[in-house]
């Protein structure tokens, strides 16, 4: 198990109500399911992208994402602008 950071954007960041907190996990499914709970958050989750130390996770499954020491994990929920 690791312990990191993980930073909300946008809607995530409302929706958990804090721009970052501490999370201990071993992989990035791990870590959803320690911070999802709240109806609201947990919609979001389902649609943002993820940063993992700067590397997008893309289409792969967050159960084969371990998660290092020290990680720091962006939950980027889908926007619009340019």
């Amino acid at each position: 198990m690791a312990t990191g950071t993980i930073r909300y954007w946008a809607a995530a960041k409302e929706a958990a109500g804090t721009p970052e907190e501490a999370a201990d996990a071993a992989t990035l499914a791990d870590l959803l399911a320690r911070i999802g709970g709240d109806p609201a958050l947990e919609r979001v989750l389902r649609r943002s992208s993820f940063l993992i130390d700067g590397a997008p996770a893309g289409t792969r499954d967050p159960a084969t994402i371990t998660l290092p020491e020290g990680f720091v994990v962006e939950v980027l929920p889908p926007f619009a602008g340019g």
